[in-house]
């Protein structure tokens, strides 16, 4: 094999370990990473470890600056009001198909799925990886039973960068049974394609509002840290806590 498809084959490895390792939460938002480090670590050159955070930024996962390095990136209030946008128009209409084209099986599916979201999402030392992987999987089903390939890849796509903001600690709630996920389908599964876009939609802007609210703090920390990159999150997240 040749240099340069060695170093395509290596890229993609670099690729996939990276990206995963953003959307399990080992490597949070705003977290500084080292090329460097980063290519001894797996054993090969830098060029492909390169070649491997250039394609995460332009997915959006990572960001560089001259001088400040490379970090997970740390998304804007408009980032995050311009992706729920998006999100919204595309699985509006996903819920829409779906209430119309989804079989009595694939209805049956996805409620018991529901069930299983709504209850690792109130477990505080639950597997948030399994949490996250099974809400895109929620969502990623609607659209594919919606028996629309276009719809469902580009809301696998739109998903990839929501999910390092789903990495960020949330303050659970009790005073409300989680259901939310099981209303949704039950409102998909009666078949009213109009209530069941106005169920996505509401779904969609709720989800809007816990976000912007988790993100607040990265929101004040990318504000502060304008043209430099903070070498330790927790403690920037820490002195904007008290700001605040």
């Amino acid at each position: 094999m040749k240099g340069s498809e060695v170093d395509r084959t290596l890229a993609g490895e670099a690729y996939l370990i990276v990206r995963q390792r953003i959307l399990r939460g080992e490597l949070p938002i705003g977290k500084v990473i080292s090329r460097r480090k980063l290519a001894a670590e797996l054993g090969m050159s830098q060029l492909p470890v390169m070649e491997a955070c250039l394609r995460l930024e332009f997915e959006g996962l990572l960001e560089s600056r001259p001088r400040a390095g490379t970090r997970v990136r740390i998304p804007t209030e408009q980032d995050v009001r311009g992706h729920y946008i998006v999100r919204e128009a595309l699985e509006v209409e996903s819920a829409r198909l779906f209430a119309e084209t989804a079989t009595p099986q694939e209805r049956t599916e996805l409620q018991k799925l529901a069930a299983r979201v709504d209850v690792l999402s109130v477990q505080p030392n639950g597997d948030h990886f399994l949490y996250q992987t099974l809400h895109d999987k929620l969502h990623r089903s609607i659209a594919d039973y919606a028996r629309c390939p276009a719809l469902s890849e580009a809301i696998e796509k739109n998903h990839a960068l929501s999910s390092t903001w789903l990495c960020v600690p949330r303050t659970l709630s009790s005073d409300r049974p989680p259901r939310r996920h099981q209303e949704l389908i039950d409102v998909l599964v009666k078949g009213d394609s109009a209530a069941a876009g106005e169920a996505m939609r509401e779904h969609i802007q709720h989800g809007l509002q816990n976000t912007l609210h988790r993100l607040r703090p990265y929101f004040q920390m990318g504000e502060t840290n304008g043209k430099t990159y903070a070498r330790s999150v927790r403690s920037e997240l820490k002195k904007q806590a008290k700001i605040a």
